[in-house]
């Protein structure tokens, strides 16, 4: 039941190519397209916003894994993210399925697209047909060319994030086990907020894993992972998280909830919250990461609005950025959060390397040590423990704290 960490990103798995190209669609001088292609038919799962204004790849994305048929490939471009156009959005998808199926000699209605960037403007399909042509002859399944994809679609983001594991199942002959993988890659640093955060995230696995079973994987693991995070408080037009699994991998397929399907739901677990702390990291203008865990809650549910609310709110995370250990706001944030809960029993501490500070028990703030919450402060990761003394159930957040830099980002986006 073990889980491996291994090098790798999207190409991981057995049977899964990426490539990057520069198509200029709003950026210049970097790689601002990526393709991903499986060797053979995926059954596809995905998860998408919770926004009402939905780009036109989200609307392509959802139609095709919902329609039950097969993928092979994914084309994304960044810069320009296809939302608010009206109908010529989705005829920019449409168009460019068709041509991405052309040049790889598949149908269209396997291609998912992924797009991210300004909303409003439509993309030029002259450039999009150019970056698709520069990217299938690139298509490898190297490391390099799976690390130089992660790069692509990043906009705002600093740095890119990958993540890759391999677990042992059963193998389809019955004689042992084989070695599955699974490998992705995610875009996200700001408008990231829960249901879902925004981002685009791809997953590629050489398990064979029966269709149902594997949205419903996903779907169980995207509300403590990619819907525990956030940055600003915004929800995107354009989140998009797709799992592909191909099968190469030679397992015994996964059509019932059995042992296997555990421990392979485990295993994508571990990608998707890695991939999810990368991202809170990543946050606009970030410097420190934040982990909220709630413990001890009534119902899992609580615990989870109860994290996000402290990991959210912009007191808590400006409180963080300046090093001041006024830990009222953190109160505050779970006092708003919606659940109930006796403020006379529950304890709050923060921690990190340098220690531990209980500031809230018995129903008041606590004298502390003020040098060493300063020092826990000036950490890169700081923890907040919230034990609610009500329950069993238990949730973490993730978050950023709130820097002038954020601001700066976010006020000549455009340009």
């Amino acid at each position: 039941m073990k889980i491996q960490e291994i090098q790798g990103g999207i190409t991981a798995a057995k049977g899964f190519k990426a490539a990057s190209a520069a198509a200029g669609i709003k950026y210049q001088g970097r790689n601002d397209m990526a393709m991903i292609l499986s060797d053979v038919p995926c059954t596809a799962a995905g998860t998408f916003t919770s926004n009402i204004v939905k780009a036109a790849p989200v609307l392509w994305d959802r139609k095709l894994v919902q329609d039950g048929g097969t993928v092979r490939a994914v084309v994304v471009n960044t810069g320009i993210a296809n939302a608010g156009c009206g109908p010529e959005g989705m005829a920019v998808c449409e168009d460019t399925a068709a041509y991405a199926a052309e040049v790889l000699g598949i149908t269209k209605e396997e291609v998912l697209i992924g797009s991210t960037g300004v909303i409003g403007p439509v993309i030029d399909m002259n450039k999009l047909k150019n970056g698709i042509r520069l990217l299938v002859p690139a298509l490898s399944d190297s490391r390099e060319a799976a690390f130089e994809a992660s790069k692509a679609i990043m906009t705002t983001d600093t740095v890119n994030k990958e993540c890759a594991v391999s677990i042992e199942l059963p193998s389809s002959d019955g004689t042992g086990t084989v070695t599955v993988t699974l490998g992705g890659m995610s875009k996200g640093s700001g408008m990231i907020h829960p249901n879902m955060c925004t981002m685009l995230g791809y997953i590629a696995t050489d398990a064979a894993v029966e269709k149902g079973l594997l949205q419903k994987a996903l779907s169980a693991v995207v509300p403590d992972t990619f819907n525990m995070i956030t940055v600003d408080g915004d929800t995107s037009t354009n989140d998009t998280l797709l799992v592909l699994s191909n099968g190469l991998a030679e397992n015994a397929p996964i059509t019932e909830e059995d042992e296997s399907f555990e421990l392979f739901k485990k295993a994508l677990t571990y990608v998707c919250k890695t991939l999810a702390i990368k991202m809170a990291a990543d946050g606009e203008g970030a410097s420190k990461l934040i982990e909220v865990c709630v413990k001890n809650a009534d119902t899992k549910e609580n615990a989870r609005t109860l994290a996000r609310s402290v990991a959210g709110s912009s007191l808590v995370k400006a409180m963080i950025f300046g090093k001041d250990a006024n830990c009222g706001r953190i109160l505050c944030a779970l006092g708003y959060a919606g659940p109930g809960f006796d403020p006379a029993v529950i304890e709050i501490d923060i921690v990190g390397e340098s220690g531990k500070v209980n500031f809230y028990t018995d129903g008041k703030i606590q004298p502390f040590d003020e040098e060493l919450a300063l020092a826990i402060l000036s950490e890169k990761k700081i923890h907040i423990d919230c034990d609610m003394a009500e329950g069993t159930f238990e949730a973490t957040a993730w978050g950023c704290d709130l820097t002038y830099d954020y601001v700066s980002i976010n006020a000549d986006y455009r340009s």
